[in-house]
């Protein structure tokens, strides 16, 4: 079973919760990303996990 898709229209109203910069959508790897923190969130089941211990770090 594949997760559905994320409703982009909800990317306007989120932002990094470490620094309140805007998230971009990154569809290949299924993850909003904070370019201001370096961190990628990760979407499951259509659902945005913003929690710092789940995020990824970025380059």
């Amino acid at each position: 079973m594949t997760d559905p898709a994320f409703d982009r229209r909800m990317l306007e109203q989120l932002v990094c919760p470490v620094t309140r910069a805007p998230l971009t959508w990154d569809a290949e790897r299924q993850e909003l990303v904070s370019r201001a923190a370096h961190l990628a969130f990760p979407v499951r089941g259509g659902i945005p996990v913003m929690l710092v211990a789940e995020a990824r770090e970025t380059d």
